[in-house]
């Protein structure tokens, strides 16, 4: 397939003296000289060999032939036109496709939150959400499935970035009608004589490094590990546990009805991370919404982070 032979500039000059029947004011239009204008025309012709214009010293209008082709040599600009649009969208970062992993909580709750506000002023960026467990964000970024993730702190590999985004603080979550409810704060001690109930493995790693030092007859032991916070929350609704679960998941824990109380001596914190490659380019809407993530997760203390 053999490409064509005349420039965006030659069709140009055709499309506006068509418009305007004028080089002259083509020429206006196009901030060139009127033999410039006249040598673009000139220069196309040549090249698709034949005559564009019937000229004459008053008027200027397209010959037969200049009729047929005035149509693909506009269309042709339009496209151009719309496909210069869609290059200035994604290098400002108006444009494109993200795709952000995080566990269940940070999926269905958070992060459609920082998704809806940044629609508001990048209406063309499509943010793709994927819940993945824990264990998996990081391979997620590695294996280039998704551009983003966000989740708790994980041992990062070779060629994934991580970057520290808020703390939240692990707090138990009880039904309103426990005798709990009269109490402001309550000691990890104290918790030794409710049944806990767990969501996922996480909680292990986190809580036995808080408390490595105890003998194991004095550790913190769940009665129940779920798989799903949905699942610890819906038992403790029914009293069946109270649930040890970060402060973050309480957009999700009020749904329940739950009340929150702080777990103190001491305080534990849960770290909440944002990864990406950092051997590959992120692309510029991910570098976009990765950036909006940030800045609005800092003005967000009301959700518990």
């Amino acid at each position: 397939m053999s490409l064509p032979r005349f420039t965006p500039r030659q069709l140009s000059a055709l499309v506006t003296v068509a418009d305007v029947k004028s080089f002259a004011k083509a020429g206006e239009r196009l901030n060139l000289s009127a033999s410039a204008v006249s040598q673009l025309v000139a220069e196309l012709e040549s090249s698709i060999g034949f005559r564009l214009f019937d000229r004459t010293t008053r008027s200027v209008a397209l010959s037969p032939a200049g009729r047929e082709f005035h149509r693909s040599a506009r269309c042709v600009l339009a496209h151009m036109e719309l496909a210069q649009a869609a290059a200035d969208d994604i290098r400002n970062r108006a444009a494109g496709i993200v795709r952000v992993a995080a566990p269940l909580i940070l999926a269905s709750t958070i992060l459609p939150a920082a998704v809806k506000a940044y629609a508001g002023s990048q209406p063309k960026v499509l943010v793709r959400i994927r819940d993945t467990s824990v264990e998996n964000l990081v391979d997620s970024v590695s294996s280039a499935a998704v551009d983003l993730a966000v989740g708790p702190d994980q041992t990062v590999s070779d060629g994934v970035a991580r970057l520290d985004l808020f703390k939240s603080a692990w707090v138990l979550w009880f039904a309103a009608g426990h005798p709990l409810v009269e109490r402001k704060e309550i000691s990890w001690a104290e918790l030794r004589h409710y049944p806990l109930v767990v969501a996922g493995r996480d909680y292990e790693r986190t809580i036995s490094l808080t408390h490595g030092e105890y003998h194991a007859n004095d550790r913190i032991t769940p009665v129940e590990i779920v798989e799903n916070i949905s699942t610890a929350f819906g038992m403790a609704a029914e009293g069946l546990g109270l649930v040890i679960a970060p402060a973050y998941v309480g957009l999700l824990g009020r749904r329940f009805g739950l009340v929150m109380r702080p777990i103190i001596q001491p305080e534990v914190m849960r770290q909440v991370c944002l990864y990406h490659s950092s051997t590959r380019d992120v692309s510029p809407a991910a570098e976009g919404f990765r950036e909006h993530l940030i800045a609005w997760l800092a003005g967000k203390d009301h959700l518990g982070l």
